[in-house]
């Protein structure tokens, strides 16, 4: 399988191209493009959690047991003293570190359940829920979040497919096939949980009508398709692209210094965003 570098490297050219592709087609502002891009880079390495002793499993199980003591904190406030407090959030943090780290690790193995495009959508379900009620994002950014945490997975498992291929000796490793499937086949009951799982999350995740209206425009294909390549020449210096644009005539060519508004001045906030607050309501002075 690819190592962690690898992983992680790979799991970040491939998010930031998506990003790149969001950001051109104006899907969402750019004050909420580096946390949607973090959900790809979290998924490209997310699946080795399994792995004892990888980094990404000691690290999850980490910032779980940082998120917990700090619910501590905030549950306990005004119940206990200072001192107190600090207990609990360091008991707490101590539990899921360390004892839920280790009763994860006894009912789960490597290439399980969790190497499996079940396992993807159920954490892309779940980013979007972090991201709507924890992080209090759109509706629209916390879709389109799970849909990089998504993309992240099946970059990872595709990696370590990949790498069961032995190119140089022209060969299939015994590893071939654990990595990207559906489900976990050896252990129906680990897959029937996660699949329970995928299902109870679905039904409380928020409405995906902006993100999917959002994706799916005309318009956004057709801004993307007109952005693909440059107008004429490569970098403003290499080449010319008209035999590119042969149906295109001079007076559609875009001019310079022109009514119509830059990319740039459209990629303020993104077409997904939060609703604008409703205006107050106006008072009116008493009947007569």
């Amino acid at each position: 399988m690819a190592n962690f570098p690898t992983h992680i490297g790979i799991g970040t050219v491939a998010s930031g191209m998506l990003a790149t592709l969001t950001l051109a087609a104006n899907v969402v502002g750019p004050e909420s493009l580096v946390a949607v891009t973090a959900a790809g880079v979290l998924g490209s390495v997310l699946p080795d959690i399994d792995l004892k002793d990888s980094r990404p499993g000691r690290a999850l199980f980490f910032g779980l047991g940082a998120f917990f003591s700090f619910v501590t904190l905030f549950l306990g406030a005004g119940h206990y003293s200072i001192v107190e407090l600090w207990i609990l959030a360091a008991a707490t943090f101590l539990f899921v570190r360390y004892v839920a780290h280790g009763i994860f690790h006894r009912v789960s193995y490597h290439r399980g359940i969790f190497h499996s495009i079940l396992a993807a959508v159920f954490f892309a379900l779940l980013t979007v829920l972090v991201y709507r009620h924890v992080l209090g994002r759109h509706e629209g950014v916390a879709w389109l979040a799970g849909g990089f945490m998504l993309a992240g997975y099946l970059v990872h498992l595709l990696l370590d497919e990949i790498y069961s291929v032995d190119v140089m000796d022209t060969r299939i490793k015994a590893s071939f096939g654990t990595a990207l499937k559906l489900w976990d086949g050896n252990r129906l009951g680990h897959s029937a949980l996660m699949a329970a799982a995928t299902v109870a999350l679905f039904l409380v995740t928020p409405s995906s009508k902006t993100f999917v209206d959002g994706v799916s425009s005309p318009a956004l294909w057709s801004g993307l398709k007109k952005q693909l390549l440059p107008e004429d020449k490569w970098f403003g210096l290499i080449g010319d692209m008209a035999w590119l644009r042969a149906g295109k005539t001079d007076a559609q060519t875009p001019v310079a210094n022109s009514a119509v508004p830059s990319v740039s001045s459209e990629m303020t906030t993104g077409s997904i965003r939060a609703p604008a607050a409703p205006a107050p309501a106006a008072t009116t002075g008493p009947t007569r």
